[in-house]
């Protein structure tokens, strides 16, 4: 760790900020020589690409800042990367045009302009891939010190123990006095420096709080003094949807919600610019998914010889709890519920056609819901529309289901993507908490990582039943 401002920041990424800061400046000034050549007009002086470099570095860096991409440990993986780098680069140029019409003077041009974000970001690219081959997988992860050695303690061993592919690593267990230990000795780290000596001798990115019971004492002083020198100090609730993008019912209480100081509003801003998002892609994937729709259409009249529909049309639940028709291509026989009574559908469901089969392996029974979408009753990103039986259900016997109505419901979601297909109350459960992720975090940003990353289920099947 190195101590920058008074804050404790990782050398890694610090390393990582400087490189790229020098290669925004001399992506502008390559920009500069290929756009006019290695002579330079009269009214471009060298003095100028200099000034303009700088300011073009600095703007760059403080952009890619802004969309936290040298924070280690981000989960959302290469969408998530390539839609943050893009953010950013809106942003840079955003600014970066603002400042040339306030100081013409500055101005490059616009094909200088381009050609460096151009080699920016191609540059980014390039090197986020070399430092990741140099420094190895192991550097980027968040380095986590935790402040207890029991249950709570112990879940998160066990995880850390069982996923490889995590964002974080545990440098160690401080035991708590009093507590009782479930975490291997050799895991706990002896404590007889501070905290804060323990947090800078380990490089660490943050201090999880993992007491069973913080009746007992707690080291209030000296988490203090972690918090007040730059080390993120949190609890376990907020270290679990931190790291796993869940929100933990077990761990769950309102007092959470009430005081959590981010997420659960998706503000004007947002709410117009998803509704945009939903208009324009549905509309464009309406438009190329045409000859596809027409062909599933044929196959579903040949396969049932004209006497059954091709579409099925369904009662779901959507936002605020209203109900309304969902549309979707019939991947089931009409008489799958003769008998009138909902079932969950299941691996190797016998009353999936051999059409419908095929449909739910690609998705393509889900392409109708397109048409929910441009009518508003549903988003391309959101929850899983359920039936209001199982609805009925799920909300008796599982706490905070019910605020998974707060946003619309989606074609796609976090939960579809990160979390297998349910068949029971007990998956109901573990979906919801990444529902609840999403509906804490709604934005633009996650709407596009994950209709990006579903593309790779699509592709690849995952989920599919």
């Amino acid at each position: 760790m190195i101590r920058v401002f008074g804050y404790y920041v990782s050398g890694i990424n610090l390393v990582l900020g400087i490189v790229e800061a020098l290669l925004f400046y001399g992506a502008l000034s390559l920009g500069a020589y290929v756009r006019f050549g290695w002579s330079l007009p009269t009214d471009v002086a060298a003095c100028a690409i200099c000034v303009t470099g700088a300011i073009f570095a600095v703007v760059m860096s403080l952009s890619v800042i802004s969309m936290g991409l040298y924070q280690r440990g981000v989960h959302d993986r290469e969408a998530g990367f390539v839609v943050r780098l893009s953010f950013a680069f809106v942003i840079a140029t955003a600014l970066l045009a603002l400042l040339f019409y306030l100081f013409p003077s500055l101005a490059m041009g616009r094909g200088v302009l381009g050609l460096a974000l151009a080699f920016s970001f191609v540059g980014v690219v390039l090197v986020r891939e070399v430092f990741a081959r140099i420094a190895g997988a192991e550097s980027q992860k968040r380095r986590v010190l935790v402040l207890g050695a029991g249950v709570n303690a112990q879940r998160i061993s066990e995880l850390a123990e069982a996923k490889r592919n995590l964002g974080f690593c545990v440098v160690g267990y401080v035991a708590l006095p009093r507590s009782q230990r479930l975490v291997n000795n050799d895991k706990v780290l002896p404590h007889e420096a501070s905290l804060l000596e323990l947090a800078i001798a380990n490089a660490v990115d943050e201090i999880v709080v993992a007491a069973d019971d913080r009746r007992h004492k707690l080291p209030v002083g000296e988490l203090l003094d972690c918090k007040m020198s730059g080390f993120e100090v949190l609890d376990l609730l907020t270290f679990f949807e931190k790291e796993f993008a869940v929100v933990k019912i077990d761990l769950l209480h309102p007092s959470w919600i009430f005081f959590s100081q981010s997420g659960f509003r998706l503000g004007v801003t947002g709410l117009y610019g998803k509704r945009l998002l939903d208009l324009l892609l549905a509309s464009i994937m309406l438009t190329l998914a045409a000859p596809v729709m027409t062909l599933v259409a044929i196959a579903s009249m040949i396969e049932s010889r004209g006497r059954d529909p091709v579409l099925y049309h369904q009662i779901r639940v959507g936002q605020s709890g209203m109900p309304f028709r969902v549309h979707k291509f019939r991947s089931m026989r009409v008489d799958a519920e003769a008998d009138g009574r909902a079932r969950w559908a299941s691996q190797n469901d016998a009353r999936i056609t051999r059409l419908g089969g095929l449909l739910r392996r690609t998705r393509l029974d889900e392409l109708p819901q397109l048409f929910n979408v441009l009518r508003g009753q549903m988003s391309l990103v959101g929850p899983r529309p359920e039936r209001p039986e199982f609805v009925e259900q799920l909300a008796a016997g599982i706490p905070f289901y019910a605020e998974r109505h707060r946003v619309k419901p989606g074609v796609t979601g976090w939960a579809q993507l990160l979390y297998p297909y349910g068949s029971d109350e007990e998956d109901a459960k573990r979906k919801l908490e990444f529902d609840l992720y999403y509906v804490k975090h709604a934005s633009v940003v996650l709407d596009l990582i994950i209709l990006l990353q579903t593309v790779e289920v699509v592709l690849l099947g995952k989920g599919a039943r």
